[in-house]
């Protein structure tokens, strides 16, 4: 039934207005950081927990680190009334809601949270947006065949990581492998078995990489893991336990057993002020190929006690 009528050539609604929206119960809502560019944008963090610290400070559930960013910079939490708010804690540079500078704010759906230069939106649970934005998020930063990150989220990741290990005084390592022989696999098996490999390495590696880590395809079948807070003794120990990892076991297709192995080079920087993402990189790489002269299917630079 229409609710509005027509009065002398006027139309009247006599639906109320509506409110502005009610706060979300809390788990539903989230919010997605939309600046600076990068491959983080649309980066999605649901708030399923009561209480979420932001700031540059590492052991935050929000970690931001960007020079604007305080190290102890604002709290996101839950109100008694199922809602959310923002609180700053004395930051530098603010916490601003939609561009009003704030201390303690609710926050409603579409509300834009800035942080120093890093800008999220808040959305609610029911909010078709969120959805949309982590499809976006994931196709960006996600390598379509074997579900784990591509290269640009690598480099971006490993940027981060390494000036976070720099300023902290923590080794960073980086271990670079190849799959020995790929292109015999595509020759004599066929692509399809090829990108069946490429998708069973990739599931088997993933559990073994801790959640602060990063294991990502950097292209073709050369594949990355950087390691935080890990030594060069650590990083070849994880690099032979992959190393076995694949070779030990077979892999299938179409109902065939067959063996792949892998070749991986190792590199850590810790407490080297001029180290780039680029030298990195580069030290892996070279290792990485001295493992492929040196017979393949081995570790380099090589594993103490193998």
């Amino acid at each position: 039934m229409d609710d509005s009528y027509k009065e002398e050539g006027t139309l009247i609604l006599t639906t109320p207005v509506r409110a502005r929206p009610k706060q979300e119960q809390r788990g539903d809502a989230c919010i997605i950081l939309i600046h600076p560019p990068g491959s983080d944008i649309g980066r999605k963090t649901v708030l399923d927990k009561s209480m979420y610290f932001v700031g540059r400070d590492p052991s935050y559930d929000l970690c931001l680190a960007r020079d604007s960013v305080s190290r102890r910079h604002a709290v996101i939490r839950s109100t008694s009334r199922g809602g959310w708010e923002v609180e700053d804690l004395d930051s530098t540079n603010g916490t601003f809601v939609n561009e009003q500078r704030v201390k303690a704010q609710p926050l409603f759906d579409g509300d834009q949270v800035r942080f120093g230069d890093a800008i999220y939106k808040f959305l609610t649970g029911e909010n078709i947006e969120s959805a949309y934005h982590e499809e976006i998020f994931q196709m960006t930063i996600v390598d379509g065949l074997t579900g784990v990150h591509n290269k640009r989220y690598f480099l971006d990741f490993i940027e981060r990581e390494l000036a976070s290990a720099s300023r902290h005084g923590n080794p960073l390592s980086l271990v670079m492998l190849d799959i020995d022989h790929f292109k015999q696999v595509n020759d004599h098996r066929g692509h399809l078995c090829g990108d069946e490999v490429l998708k069973q390495l990739a599931a088997r590696v993933k559990p073994r990489i801790r959640r602060e880590d990063l294991f990502a395809r950097y292209g073709g079948e050369e594949f990355a893991a950087v390691l935080g807070c890990t030594d060069i003794h650590g990083a070849l120990r994880f690099a032979e336990h992959l190393r076995g990892l694949i070779g030990d076991q077979p892999f299938e297709f179409e109902q065939e057993a067959f063996h792949v192995t892998i070749s991986l080079g190792v590199a850590c920087v810790h407490n080297q002020p001029d180290a780039t993402v680029a030298s990195l990189i580069q030290a892996a790489d070279e290792n990485l190929y001295r493992a492929k002269r040196g017979g393949r299917n081995q570790v380099s630079p090589p594993v103490p006690g193998v």
